[in-house]
């Protein structure tokens, strides 16, 4: 009974392994371990802000927008519930990308402000903060490629036959992914102005039509550079 017990499980193992079954329990993982490392670095830089704001706050006090912009997009970060349930939610998951982008922008805007403070950007105190600041966002764009390639390696597993088949039988879906937040700007064209002057020359194409060339007078001397002809090696 034992053995028969022990064969119909390793059937069933078996069968589990081929249909993709342990494939996508693999790739679930790999995921959520990607998306925790994701979180992990944004905790980091949401940490780091409030000791930032204020220490620009003592030398730039009048920078009220700024700082505040950089305040309420910290507290807008904090108010979103970033769950591992949340990459599984796609319009919960673009909420919680554009709070992080809407909080990059704000701390971006803070750190260019710095720029007309010497006072402040000589304080060893804001320069290891920076320093650290800078850190982190690295970090958060090797953590997000990570991520993104585990996502798009389970999402291809539980999409392709026949590993799709047991995603639909256990009830596993394609998970959300991030995405190029100014992507409609990419793929716009890029305008080209010119400021005026003479156009530049026309790009020969081997096509055009050959000029006729003036006739020579008899006795008449070939036309020369200004300031005497160059020697040959010139």
């Amino acid at each position: 009974m034992r053995l028969k017990l022990l064969a119909l499980l390793a059937l069933v193992a078996s069968l589990l392994s081929g249909c993709g079954y342990n494939q996508i329990q693999t790739n679930d993982e790999q995921v959520n371990a990607a998306w925790s490392e994701v979180l992990n670095q944004y905790k980091r830089r949401a940490d780091l802000i409030p000791n930032l704001v204020q220490i620009v706050q003592g030398y730039a006090a009048h920078e009220k927008e700024v700082l505040t912009k950089v305040t309420e997009a910290r507290s807008q970060v904090a108010g979103i519930k970033a769950t591992p349930e949340l990459i599984n939610d796609p319009q919960a998951f673009a909420q919680f990308q554009a709070a992080q982008s809407q909080l990059s922008g704000a701390l971006s805007r803070l750190l260019l402000v710095v720029e007309n403070y010497p006072n402040l950007k000589a304080d060893a105190s804001f320069r290891d903060l920076q320093a650290q600041v800078e850190g982190t966002e690295n970090r958060i764009t090797v953590a997000r490629n990570r991520y993104i390639k585990t996502v798009q390696e389970y999402n291809t597993t539980v999409r392709v036959f026949p590993s799709n088949l047991t995603a639909m039988l256990f009830g596993y879906k394609t998970k959300a992914n991030f995405t190029v937040e100014d992507e409609k700007a990419m793929s716009s064209p890029p305008t080209i102005k010119f400021d005026g002057g003479s156009r530049p020359a026309p790009t020969p194409t081997g096509n055009e039509p050959a000029k006729p060339v003036a006739p020579v007078k008899p006795g008449a001397a070939a036309d020369k550079p200004a300031g005497g002809a160059l020697s040959a090696g010139y």
